[in-house]
């Protein structure tokens, strides 16, 4: 898909390149307006929408009644901290084998998958939060 150079839409991606806490998009426009003032949540979100449909940046739904932003879109698995609600980025090798036993369940095409991870995260645990 080509589109229109944006200012704003590249600080918005860039903004999700230099973080890897999977971010709102609160979060997102707060940050982004130190650098344009006048940018309004409206534009954001709809950056957002837009650069998660076209495949340039992921959204993650984790339960919590909020999207999450991640500029990572290569196939990965997170954990979601129960306690803090942190969103951490899991290294797992393969879960193909996860794909496989779902595509011998199942009639139909599967395609790939999206787990999330439940728990309590360190700093939860050690009391730290």
């Amino acid at each position: 898909m080509s589109l229109k150079y944006s200012r704003q839409r590249e600080t918005i991606k860039d903004f999700l390149l230099s973080r890897n806490d999977h971010p709102t998009a609160d979060t997102v426009y707060t940050n982004v307006r130190k650098s344009y003032p006048n940018i309004s949540l409206g534009t954001v979100y709809r950056n957002l929408t837009l650069l998660a449909d076209i495949g340039e940046i992921s959204r993650l739904c984790v339960g919590d009644g909020v999207d999450h932003f991640d500029a990572v879109t290569e196939p990965h698995y997170h954990f979601i901290c129960q306690q803090c609600g942190s969103i951490v980025d899991l290294d797992i090798e393969d879960m193909n084998e996860m794909i496989e036993k779902a595509k011998e369940c199942f009639n139909g095409q599967i395609n790939g998958c999206a787990a999330y991870f439940y728990g309590k995260c360190q700093q939860c645990l050690a009391g730290h939060i």
